[in-house]
């Protein structure tokens, strides 16, 4: 089965190099696009990941689709398109504010930095509610946060992180899963254990192997 990896703000295609590899070695067939998650608003990579399905996919086939941080906002916006979501099997989302980044909102008391890059202004949790983005019917979600936090940008989050985003903003009601892994925001999507994670999700719905959630 398909897999479209979905990459985070400031990155591309060769930020999910590990987890492509796992995955072939599992069976899949990773597909890796590079979206405009630097300069715009993320929701315009929802676009660009619209218009990207079709090209390389068949309709008929399901998919799975699996985000890192910004990533997977581009999916869960995606998701409210009734014609993908009929295509997609199942969706993980790594280390996603889904509600937001406080660092996020921080960044937007400076107007120049955020004027320029746009996708992390629209990490904002104003921003995100104003999309109203609803869970998709028929798609089962799971989530995955790191608890490893480092630096000052960790510091500045008065809450369990992973050094960028914190814990609380990951989870979902309406997710069929959610597991806790003691990884940073940019080693979590990195790791054997997280693409092991992954698979057992994308093949049971569910995640196994523990967690301190």
């Amino acid at each position: 089965m398909k897999v479209i990896l979905v990459h985070g703000f400031y990155r591309d295609k060769k930020d999910f190099y590990s987890m492509k590899k796992d995955l072939e070695n599992w069976g899949y067939e990773c597909l890796v696009p590079t979206l405009p998650l630097t300069y715009q608003e993320f929701d315009r990579s929802t676009v660009v990941l619209k218009e990207y399905i079709p090209k390389y996919t068949d309709p008929n086939e399901k998919i799975h689709l699996v985000g890192h941080s910004t990533g997977g906002l581009v999916i869960r916006h995606l998701l409210m398109d009734e014609d993908i979501v009929r295509q997609v099997g199942r969706a993980v989302l790594i280390a996603t504010p889904n509600r937001g980044s406080y660092l996020a909102t921080l960044a937007g008391r400076m107007k120049w930095y955020v004027s320029r890059f746009r996708t992390l202004k629209s990490l904002d949790r104003a921003y995100i509610e104003q999309l109203n983005i609803e869970a998709p019917n028929g798609v089962e979600i799971g989530a995955i946060a790191g608890t490893k936090s480092k630096g000052l940008l960790g510091r500045l989050i008065r809450e369990k992180n992973d050094g960028k985003v914190e814990l609380s903003s990951v989870p979902m009601d309406e997710f069929k899963d959610f597991i806790i892994l003691p990884y940073h925001h940019l080693e979590i999507h990195h790791q054997s254990r997280t693409a092991s994670l992954v698979n057992q999700f994308l093949e049971n719905g569910q995640f196994k192997g523990g967690s301190d959630r």
